[in-house]
């Protein structure tokens, strides 16, 4: 049996959760193995979510959410940003390639692009390998 990565994908409700739901709508493919968790704001998204996630199994984490200007809380996008790029260096100082974090805007129009998004980060993370050390 092949390994297959464990990916889990914060989605902003407004957003990138709407592009995921077009993308299935409209029948685009992308990986099963993408676990999608429906935040109200991808500035939701803490360190301690993400690393949580690791530490449980993933391989591999994607936060989704509005286009910079176009978050329905004002700066919920920005906040995501810097959090992400704090996530990630907590990534590095646990020996944890940053590339398993991946930070995405995508609209509620882009449907295409979630599915794209999503195939992308699956190969990326398949020729990483399993998260070995660390959490598992």
């Amino acid at each position: 049996m092949t390994w297959e990565p464990t990916i889990i994908a914060f989605c902003c409700n407004w957003c990138a959760y709407a592009g995921a739901d077009l993308a299935g709508v409209t029948r685009l493919q992308y990986p099963s193995n993408i676990k999608i968790l429906r935040v109200m704001c991808s500035g939701r998204v803490e360190p301690g979510m993400v690393l949580k996630c690791f530490e449980n199994g993933a391989d591999g984490v994607m936060v989704l959410g509005c286009h910079i200007g176009d978050c329905h809380y004002k700066i919920g996008n920005r906040k995501a940003e810097a959090r992400v790029t704090d996530t990630k260096r907590l990534l590095a100082l646990m020996g944890i390639s940053e590339e398993r974090l991946l930070l995405k805007w995508i609209s509620a129009s882009e449907g295409a692009l979630f599915a794209e998004t999503g195939r992308d980060f699956v190969e990326r993370i398949r020729a990483l390998g399993p998260l070995k050390g660390g959490f598992k």
